[in-house]
């Protein structure tokens, strides 16, 4: 999705590179122009600004919370983001899931030899205005350019750091029989959205990928005293790999509801016509939650404030203490195992 603050004019002079070559991660005058009249000119904040090796930065009082991921998606841009908001969007998901407040990222690009400037600079203002808007800065990072043929056009790489204040523990380990099982929201439109744009399905509405932070509701849960015993982003493998990673885990029976799962009418429709069961699809901007039956109603009515996560259900519960399981009960009330998926469904969707 464009920016209204969004310039189509890249200002390193295109009419000279118009594609990123070679020489613009050599080290050289090329690169040092691509660093800061791209990188820098987007990014740039009092800390970026020292131009050092490194960042040197003060923390609010408390735990801290670090995590990294990589981002490779196919294509860079579809509908409802791009490789650029959601490197955002995914390291402030992931620091989220452990109640952590992001305070700041890092990012690397591996950039292909050939990639218009054009696309770099549409890339690099979308993340400047996702990190804005999740109140995060980017404060250090690094360039590569690797040979033609050899990048698939662009990867990226952020690392999160945020602050944990409070003094709750948050994991899969803290989940007890009886705990509701929440999601934040109807699932399966960003893979489906991915897979719509390369596969050329079209429905009457165009599918969206549901990329966005999610950090604000949870850090209100948090705020409110809802007694979270552990959180999920439901990325890669979508809802299935989620539940049984922490069934698995915390060695529990959890037991889910097929018609309680919240799923877009096209969104089932393209699962369906690609043979994709959207308990396995990924999204981008979705999270499970397992919260005390009696903290049930005072979670919902505060996720559904926030538009991310508006249509918030209880989808199943925490059974018991047992061998790793992970059942879904049927729209015909027969129960059935949800497995992880055996293999990759939806290549290169994050």
């Amino acid at each position: 999705m464009s920016s209204p603050n969004f310039s189509a004019t890249c200002p390193l002079p295109i009419s000279q590179y118009p594609h990123v070559l070679m020489a613009h991660g050599g080290g050289g005058r090329l690169m040092h122009r691509l660093l800061e009249d791209v990188f820098g000119k987007a990014f740039s904040n009092p800390l970026l600004d020292t131009r050092h090796d490194s960042a040197q930065f003060n923390v609010p009082l408390g735990r801290l919370a670090m995590t990294t991921d990589s981002y490779v998606v196919r294509p860079i841009f579809f509908p409802g983001g791009d490789i650029g908001s959601m490197a955002v969007h995914g390291t402030v998901n992931d620091l989220a899931m452990s109640g952590a407040r992001p305070l700041y990222l890092s990012s690397a690009f591996i950039i292909e030899e050939g990639l218009p400037m054009e696309t770099l600079w549409r890339v690099v203002c979308s993340m400047r205005d996702a990190a804005k808007k999740c109140g995060v800065q980017i404060i250090t990072g690094d360039t590569k350019v690797v040979d033609k043929g050899k990048g698939d056009g662009l990867f990226i790489n952020t690392t999160g750091l945020g602050v944990l204040a409070h003094s709750l523990n948050i994991a899969p380990q803290n989940v007890q029989p009886g705990d509701a099982v929440i999601v934040s929201g109807d699932l399966g439109r960003h893979g489906m959205a991915i897979m719509a744009v390369r596969e050329g399905l079209e429905f009457e509405s165009q599918i969206e990928s549901d990329s966005a932070a999610v950090h604000e509701p949870v850090l209100e849960l948090i705020k409110a005293g809802v007694e979270i015993h552990c959180l999920r982003d439901l990325t890669r493998g979508g809802l299935a790999s989620a539940l049984n990673e922490i069934a698995e885990a915390a060695g529990v029976k959890i037991a889910i509801e097929q018609n309680a799962v919240p799923v877009r009418a096209d969104v089932s429709a393209a699962c369906e016509i690609l043979g994709l069961d959207v308990l396995h699809v990924a999204n981008e901007g979705r999270f499970v939650a397992f919260v005390p039956a009696q903290e049930v109603e005072s979670a919902l009515a505060i996720l559904r404030r926030h538009e991310v996560s508006e249509n918030a259900v209880v989808i199943g519960r925490l059974v018991e203490k047992a061998a790793p399981l992970v059942t879904v009960k049927s729209t015909l009330g027969v129960s059935r195992i949800l497995d992880m998926p055996s293999g990759e469904q939806l290549p290169r969707i994050c």
